[in-house]
């Protein structure tokens, strides 16, 4: 990916392999989870175990909202490889995409959040991240309007990783999963916990990233 003014995240090459690693496990994940999230909607399994067809039901209550929130994220992380590459990095419309679908993403998020399954442990998780996501995606959007490419990598750097978030609270979700059967916890009780355990894990990496030499290429 290139180094030129108008590339929309830092280069791939640029990031030790653990976090390169992390970046397409998340996308797969993240796009697995919106896929089946559909699915769902369209045809809920018939069999499937009580807490997930109690899950099911719950998104299913406002499906709509769910649709208008999962469809852009899943648009916006199927877009997210095509910045890794030389002939789409500095792409105009690949930089508009990103920001018009994150924008649609952050909003629809906050209503999503009057339906949070965790209640209010998780509804604090959404509201704090998504605020920290928006404010980052807008800090990208003035600084490409400014012309200032390495700080506008930056925060979108910022904005992808805590968007990336939500597939990373899908392995911790999994470890609560797996283990309710002695810890007795309800998706009710866990979901926040993970939540926060998931954006916590991301927001940090990339920020501690950033803050590091390793990435000095970019202007600070």
């Amino acid at each position: 990916m290139p180094s030129g003014p108008a590339a929309i995240l830092p280069r791939t090459s640029s990031f030790p392999r653990w976090m390169r690693v992390g970046f397409w496990l998340c996308i797969v994940i993240g796009a697995a989870v919106v896929i089946r999230r559909i699915v769902a909607l369209w045809a809920p399994a018939e069999n499937a175990p009580p807490q997930m067809a109690g899950l099911d039901a719950a998104f299913s209550s406002h499906a709509v909202l769910t649709l208008a929130h999962i469809v852009p994220a899943l648009v916006f992380v199927g877009l997210l490889p095509f910045a890794c590459f030389h002939r789409f990095a500095s792409a105009r419309w690949l930089e508009r995409a990103l920001f018009s679908l994150g924008f649609v993403v952050s909003i629809t998020a906050y209503a999503m959040s009057r339906y949070a399954v965790g209640g209010w442990v998780e509804r604090s998780a959404v509201l704090f991240f998504n605020m920290l996501f928006l404010y980052s995606l807008l800090r990208a959007f003035l600084y490409a309007r400014q012309g200032a490419s390495g700080q506008k990598q930056r925060w979108m750097a910022r904005a992808v990783a805590i968007l990336l978030g939500v597939a990373t609270t899908r392995p911790v979700m999994g470890v609560f999963f797996a283990t309710g059967p002695f810890t007795r916890l309800t998706p009710h009780q866990f979901f926040g916990i993970a939540f926060w355990i998931g954006w916590s894990i991301n927001t940090l990496a990339i920020e501690i990233w950033l803050r590091s030499k390793k990435s000095a290429f970019l202007s600070a």
